[in-house]
């Protein structure tokens, strides 16, 4: 049996809400937003929570956002992600995903997240919350800043992709590993593993999944970690997770490899 891993989509799958517009607020405080694009934020917010995210809502999502970064200084955005993720992300996260993610890695499988997200985003989170790897969205900046373009979009098959890509690097036995996701447009990522669960899946998600007898699981308690793990024993002091350096550096090898291929 060879190493496997377990791989988690984030915005409500791991967390209660969309990661990066959660950061509105923040964001609007250090005038990167006006208080128009907040209103927009948290429409888009209550809407991906409400109906869910299907090709055209993430179609959708994908322009306000990547308008809505398109000049921004990149080492402004991790510096608030940096001194807000906790007060931002920690209440956030669902109880189960900490739950399952904490069995996953006592039961020797790596832990990856998968996201749509901006990597800068992505990161942070995956080092609070104890992941191995992560692949996330990579935007095109130019002389430190966001053009608005994207350089790789982690979305639908490029997600499942990226899953086997990063198997072949690490060795995982991909009939061996789990993934987890609440949206339709995570299919293929889905269907590339031997152990797929639909989390609070939207209807088309909810019906695949029944019909092909995967699990169904309903998340809906998120908690803070510190009341999970204590004040003073948090996921990065217990040696079930890594730092954000590292959560960060486990794509590198990702980009390199996209950089790397013939076009």
């Amino acid at each position: 049996m060879g190493l496997a891993a377990a791989f988690f989509d984030l915005d409500k799958t791991i967390i209660a809400k969309a990661s990066t517009l959660a950061f509105g607020r923040p964001f609007f405080d250090n005038g990167l937003l006006n208080r128009r694009s907040v209103m927009k934020s948290t429409y888009a917010q209550l809407v991906f929570m409400v109906s869910g995210a299907d090709a055209d809502q993430m179609e959708r999502m994908r322009k306000h956002i990547t308008a809505m970064c398109t000049g921004w200084d990149v080492a402004q955005v991790r510096d608030i992600v940096g001194e807000t993720l906790h007060e931002i992300m920690e209440p956030l996260v669902y109880d189960e995903a900490a739950e399952l993610i904490e069995a996953h890695r006592s039961e020797g499988r790596e832990v990856v997240i998968v996201s749509s997200s901006g990597l800068e985003v992505v990161g942070p989170i995956g080092g609070m919350v104890g992941a191995d790897h992560v692949i996330a969205t990579r935007m095109v900046v130019d002389e430190g800043k966001y053009t608005g373009e994207i350089d790789y979009y982690v979305y639908g098959p490029n997600k499942a992709a990226a899953i086997t890509d990063l198997a072949v690097e690490r060795g995982y036995d991909l009939a061996e590993c789990y993934a987890y996701s609440d949206s339709i447009t995570d299919l293929p990522m889905l269907e590339v593993v031997g152990h797929p669960t639909a989390v609070n899946a939207d209807r088309a998600l909810r019906k695949i999944a029944l019909d092909r007898g995967w699990p169904v699981l309903m998340f809906t308690k998120p908690v803070t970690l510190r009341s999970r793990f204590g004040s003073s024993r948090t996921p990065a002091v217990t040696g079930a997770a890594i730092g954000i350096g590292a959560a960060v550096a486990g794509i590198a090898w990702y980009a390199a490899k996209r950089r790397d291929r013939p076009a």
